[in-house]
């Protein structure tokens, strides 16, 4: 399961809070979250380009992926790993599969509490429902170009893996940029967005999981 959840960090739509770029917290988070969620909710689809860094406490050097995300609503996610290696991760409703180059399998987020958690995350993250997930306390920062969510969980099942999760939302288009997650044992998962397609026709193929 662990090693799931690491890919995971490929899934989950944050970064660490950055003194040097001098963010805030936002005077009206109210407003905030309603023009997140109305921007977002003009997102039929997407896909783009996605850079992993792993940072594990053991190792000095940066664990480098990089793959292709698509997203549609509703609730399909498709995460697909090309570099170093091969892995794929396909979240369509509470289905889930998983693939790599030897083996090839398929869970129902409903029989583990902890999938339904991420698999809800990540769906919210693009939906703009994320400040309404009650497994998180949220904060919501901002400095000279980009919005900062600061989600801390309090759900026990996320809790026992994630010490926080961070969104860093663009203020040009109110896009989710960039996430990291910052996990217990002190190793921490950025994944990236770039070249970035909203609204492009995606079809449902892409999100089977047979």
């Amino acid at each position: 399961m662990r090693k799931w959840i690491m890919m995971m960090g490929g899934c989950l739509l944050s970064m660490a809070l950055w003194a040097q770029t001098g963010f805030k917290v936002v005077a009206d988070p109210a407003a905030f979250k309603q023009q997140f969620a109305k921007v977002s909710q003009q997102t039929q689809s997407l896909q783009s380009d996605f850079v992993q860094e792993k940072n594990l406490s053991m190792l000095s050097d940066k664990i480098v992926s990089k793959g292709k995300f698509w997203f549609k609503r509703e609730n399909k996610v498709r995460m697909e790993y090309q570099q170093p290696s091969y892995y794929l991760l396909v979240m369509n409703g509470k289905d889930i599969k998983t693939k790599d180059t030897q083996k090839e399998n398929r869970v129902s987020a409903k029989s583990n509490k902890l999938f339904e958690q991420i698999n809800k995350i990540m769906i919210d993250c693009v939906q703009g429902n994320v400040l309404d997930n009650e497994a998180f306390q949220a904060q919501v920062m901002e400095n000279a170009q980009y919005y900062q969510l600061e989600l801390k969980p309090v759900n026990k099942a996320l809790a026992a893996f994630f010490k926080t999760i961070h969104l860093l939302v663009s203020k040009q288009d109110y896009a989710v940029v960039k996430i990291t997650m910052h996990e217990i044992t002190g190793d921490d998962t950025a994944i990236s967005f770039v070249n970035k397609q909203v609204n492009v026709n995606i079809p449902d193929a892409v999100f089977s999981i047979k």
